[in-house]
């Protein structure tokens, strides 16, 4: 497949750094007043703010995490905040477009889930739309992109199955960003796999709906063995 159509069907032209010779090599200077410095601050922080979101994610049988390894702050196309890269198992933070922590907490988060999947479900991103939709459904699920604090803030107001269909509607705009695949198509796709995966709640057990539910329900959800073995 040519190397250009390559990048754009599987979403690369969005990331421009990721293109091979494309890498530049900043200062220290300019790195001290740019964005990158910016988004290595905010990510630092979110590494220790967050850390059991960073550390337990791979507990069940991957990698650590290293800051320096597994993450890199880029410049990207302006209509996305991150992504992961499985080809290097990196992570993409988009340091021109996350400029609140808040934000950048949430796209950690999103992003790891998708490195969770990829170590524990083999994920096939670049030929298995299935598997890319429900890598997608669980990350909008359980980032908090759906949380009620920022769908208010989105000005988006729902009663009944809000919640699914956030997720729904999050998962279906990411996977239109990164696949040269019909709206229609996608909307089947998702469909197809929305139960099973809204239901998948790994490594959390639960949804959880802040910080300090989030730790409880990791901690619960790793002592499920020990539970059900004293019934």
């Amino acid at each position: 497949m040519d190397q250009t159509k390559q990048e754009e069907e599987y979403g690369y032209d969005l990331f421009p750094e990721r293109k091979p010779g494309e890498h530049k090599k900043t200062s220290i200077a300019e790195s001290l007043f740019t964005f990158n410095h910016k988004c290595q601050v905010m990510l630092q922080f979110a590494v220790e703010t967050s850390e059991y979101q960073l550390f337990s994610l791979f507990l069940s049988g991957c990698s650590k995490v290293f800051k320096d390894r597994h993450f890199s702050c880029e410049d990207c196309d302006g209509t996305v905040s991150g992504g992961f890269d499985a080809a290097s198992s990196q992570i993409v933070l988009c340091q021109n477009n996350i400029h609140q922590q808040s934000h950048m907490n949430r796209v950690v988060t999103h992003e790891l889930i998708h490195a969770f999947d990829h170590c524990r479900a083999h994920v096939d991103w670049f030929n298995n739309f299935r598997h890319l939709a429900c890598s997608e459904i669980r990350a909008a699920n359980l980032s908090g992109d759906c949380s009620f604090t920022n769908e208010v803030a989105r000005f988006n107001f729902g009663l009944k199955r809000h919640h699914q269909e956030c997720v729904r509607g999050r998962a279906l705009r990411s996977i239109l960003a990164v696949r040269k695949i019909s709206r229609a198509e996608a909307e089947k796709i998702v469909d197809e796999v929305f139960d099973s995966c809204f239901n998948d709640h790994a490594p959390f057990g639960r949804i959880p709906h802040s910080k300090r539910d989030a730790k409880f329900a990791y901690r619960d959800y790793m002592n499920r063995d020990r539970y059900y073995a004293n019934l």
